[in-house]
Order: structure tokens, then sequence, then C-alpha cells
């Protein structure tokens, strides 16, 4: 049995690999991120890596994990008294400016291993389930409140806010250097919310 500072070594070594995944996965993508890359990013053997995580598929899943539930945690510390809709802008707002850090991972949309390895992680599948659950409570909120459209249903609006958090729009705006990240992340909100009309 592993002594407490051995497993102490073990946890930091583990958030050292995360930590570095994640910031891998933003800046590279899930394609380009190899388990050599982050080996080597940590500073430890790749053999090393396949103790924590046996396989890229599983490193994947528990960094998404790990960024749904602090996109979770980020909900909980809006203020209560704000409206839904209010909620919603701010979490898009967030979740645009945690991109500009680098700070979210891409992950493919067509991988057959990547789908497989995800849909049979049940940490990922939990974390996924709980924070759909909170996005389609106050998108309901939303729309009692009149600040979302009532035709629209509620999966389609989550959907679509996962959707522009991805929106490739960020980089290609940023590379104009027309606008800066502030002006660029406050046009994507207006437009996801308020649309392109006057």
């Amino acid at each position: 049995m592993a002594t407490p500072y051995r497993l102490r070594q073990l946890e930091l070594r583990e958030e050292a690999i995360l930590n570095a995944a994640h910031q891998l996965l933003g800046r590279l993508g899930y394609e380009e991120m190899t388990m050599d890359v982050v080996a080597a990013e940590v500073g430890i053997a790749k053999a090393s890596l396949y103790k924590h995580f046996p396989s890229k598929e599983k490193l994947a899943a528990r960094t998404m994990t790990r960024l749904f539930d602090r996109t979770i945690a980020r909900l909980h510390e809006l203020d209560p008294a704000l409206r839904a809709g209010d909620k919603l802008r701010q979490m898009l707002d967030w979740v645009l400016r945690e991109r500009l850090k680098g700070s979210i991972p891409h992950l493919p949309a067509t991988n057959s291993a990547l789908e497989q390895g995800l849909m049979t992680d049940q940490d990922y599948l939990a974390a996924l389930l709980t924070l759909n659950a909170e996005l389609s409570t106050l998108v309901e909120q939303g729309k009692a409140e009149g600040a979302l459209a009532l035709e629209l249903p509620t999966d389609y609006i989550v959907t679509a806010i996962y959707a522009r958090s991805c929106d490739p729009t960020l980089e290609y705006m940023l590379r104009g250097n027309s606008y800066s990240p502030d002006e660029i992340v406050t046009h994507m909100v207006r437009a996801f919310f308020s649309g392109v009309q006057p």
C-alpha cells in the first residue's frame, strides 16, 4: 500500500498531466495532441503517463470532466438574484473568455474511438448530464421570463450554446486584428442572444 507521501506524489503528477492535457487540447486540438507530447510537456516517461491514463481517450474524457465540473462550479458562483437569461449570457461570456486564454479543450466532432471512450466513461457522462440539466433549467426559466423564444426547443438552445462556445468565429476575428478580445466576445454574445437584426 502506498504511503500518504507517495499517494500525494501520484496525485500531483496526475494533476500536472491533466493540466498539460487541458492546455494542449486547447492549443493543438485532440488529433495533434499525442501521448508523447503530453509526456514531454509534463516531463515524464510515456510509460508513467500510461500508469495514470491507459489511453488518449481516457485522458480526454477526464480533461472534459474537469471542464464540466468547473463550468458547473462557475454557474453556482453567479449571483442568485440574476435573471436566467442574464446567467446564460454571463456563462457564454465566461466560456468565450476561457477560450481566449486557451483553457477550453478542442475535441473533434467525428472520431469513433474518442466517442466510444467518452460514452463509456461514467464520470464524464455524469458531469455532462449534470451540466445539461442545469443549463436546461436556466433555458426554461429564460423562456418563462420572456428572454428566450418559446417556440425553440430547450435542447436545441442548450446545444446551440455549446456550439457557440466552440465557434471558430473567435479565432477568425482574432486573426483579423480589427477588434479587441473584449469586443469579439461582446459581439458574439450579443449576436447569439439578440440576433443580428436591429
